[in-house]
């Protein structure tokens, strides 16, 4: 009997029980619950939904552009490596240009050094056999006149020491 007491004591204390009460306001309670549940819980759901896909996508976004600046930094950096290998490939081959062209113009002022040499050395060797032609030609024409002198008169040994100090002075005289 004391259980029933304290429920009795319990029962009062909460201002008794009323099931049809109770009921009604269950009720409601799921009325509030499902209307809540339509009009403001799954709108606000829906704008939290659409504002995760927007932050989702800008992040999306975001790491895309990261990646993209990253590719074309990478790009660039590749080019620039390109470009300066080309820069050096280009300077290196006008160095070795200019030095096959200095190599090459050097060779061609020293072949025509030797040519103009070989040509002043055939001058000279031209001019000299000349030079002896006409010595040869002179010494055989004085021969000739000596020769004609002496059978003209016949000599003593002071008259042929006259004849040939003529002879060294005529040589003189023509030079």
């Amino acid at each position: 009997m004391q259980s029933l007491t304290g429920f009795t004591t319990i029962y009062a204390s909460l201002g008794g029980l009323q099931p049809g009460t109770m009921l009604t306001q269950l009720f409601f309670f799921l009325v509030l619950i499902a209307l809540l549940r339509k009009f403001a819980w799954g709108p606000l759901m829906e704008t939290m939904q659409k504002r995760e896909d927007y932050v989702s996508g800008e992040i999306d976004a975001a790491e895309k552009s990261r990646a993209e600046a990253e590719k074309a930094q990478a790009e660039a950096k590749e080019q620039l490596k390109q470009t300066k290998q080309e820069a050096q490939q280009i300077i290196d081959d006008a160095k070795s240009a200019g030095a096959k062209q200095e190599r090459e113009i050097v060779e061609a002022a020293r072949r025509e050094a030797d040519r103009i040499k070989e040509s002043a050395q055939e001058e000279i060797a031209n001019e000299k056999e000349k030079a002896l032609q006409a010595l040869q030609d002179k010494v055989a024409t004085l021969s000739v006149q000596i020769a004609g002198k002496v059978i003209e008169k016949e000599l003593s040994t002071q008259d042929q020491e006259k004849l040939i100090d003529e002879y060294i002075k005529e040589l003189g005289e023509e030079r």
